[in-house]
This record gives structure tokens, C-alpha cells and sequence, in this order.
């Protein structure tokens, strides 16, 4: 993908995790592993060559975030309470002329971020544990590609 081809932002939810506390500290279950590889599979027969893998330093997001790449960068501006403002600046939304970047987060964040990309407010939008949505930048234009739950991969 070339600068001048538009910008895709991929928001990955984490994978299942287990309860408990620390918050920061939660591993993923079981099924939580095998929902961030059917993800992870799913992601690399789309994604291109170059793009970023960012990650909340929270356990649970960065074990998702492995099941795509090890070279995973985290970012604490996508912890758990993160922002919108926070998740963008992190992707570089504003700045980013082209590419691709997975940024695997938390919700009520990662929800809120697509409303405000799709429709200009951020809102409560829910999100499954361990689903994607792909949203594109074209121009000025901002688009839905998929919103894939972890059962469907």
C-alpha cells in the first residue's frame, strides 16, 4: 500500500481474559488464546506487508496482540481507560498518510473511537472480546470495511 492510497486503522479488541486484579495483570483464558489466533490468522491473510502492531500495555492485549507479531510496540495512551484522542494520537490518525496499524485495546475505548471515525461522536458502541473492526481513511472519506466477531474466523 502506497502513502497516497488511503490509511487503514485495524481496532482489535482483546481476547477473552480471566477475571481478577490486578486489571493491568489478567491473562487470557484458554479460549481467549484461541480466539487471538483465529484473529491473528485472519488478520495476516489481509493486512499488508508494513503495517504497525501497537498494543496496550495491559497482559491481556499484549498476549493478543502476539498471536499476530512479535514485533508489537506498546503504548500506555491505549491502556485501559484510554480515549479516542488517545487511541488516534497512538495511530497516528491525523498524520498517517498511508498504511496500515492494529492497535489492540479496550472497550469502552475502542468503541467509542469507531463511533466517533464513523458518525463524529463518540459513543458506547459495544465490541466482542477478540473482534476487529477495519476502518479505512480515503481522502477525506472514512469508511467500515469489517467488523469480524472471533466466531466468524
Amino acid at each position: 500500500m502506497s502513502p497516497g492510497e488511503g490509511f487503514e486503522l485495524i481496532l482489535w479488541r482483546h481476547a477473552e481474559a480471566e477475571d481478577g486484579a490486578p486489571d493491568a495483570a489478567r491473562r487470557l483464558t484458554e479460549r481467549g488464546e484461541k480466539q487471538a489466533e483465529r484473529m491473528a490468522r485472519w488478520l495476516a491473510a489481509r493486512l499488508p506487508k508494513n503495517y504497525r502492531l501497537i498494543a496496550s500495555p495491559a497482559i491481556r492485549a499484549q498476549q493478543t496482540a502476539r498471536a499476530l507479531n512479535a514485533n508489537c510496540r506498546t503504548d500506555p495512551r491505549i491502556a485501559v481507560g484510554a480515549r479516542p484522542a488517545d487511541i488516534l494520537g497512538a495511530a497516528d490518525w491525523d498524520t498517517r498518510a498511508g498504511g496500515a496499524v492494529v492497535l489492540v485495546g479496550h472497550q469502552p475505548a475502542l468503541g467509542q473511537t469507531a463511533a466517533a471515525l464513523l458518525c463524529g461522536k463518540a459513543q458506547d458502541w459495544p465490541m466482542k472480546k477478540g473482534a476487529v473492526w477495519w476502518i479505512s481513511r480515503r481522502g477525506e472519506g472514512v469508511e467500515l470495511r469489517a467488523v469480524i466477531p472471533p466466531a466468524l474466523t
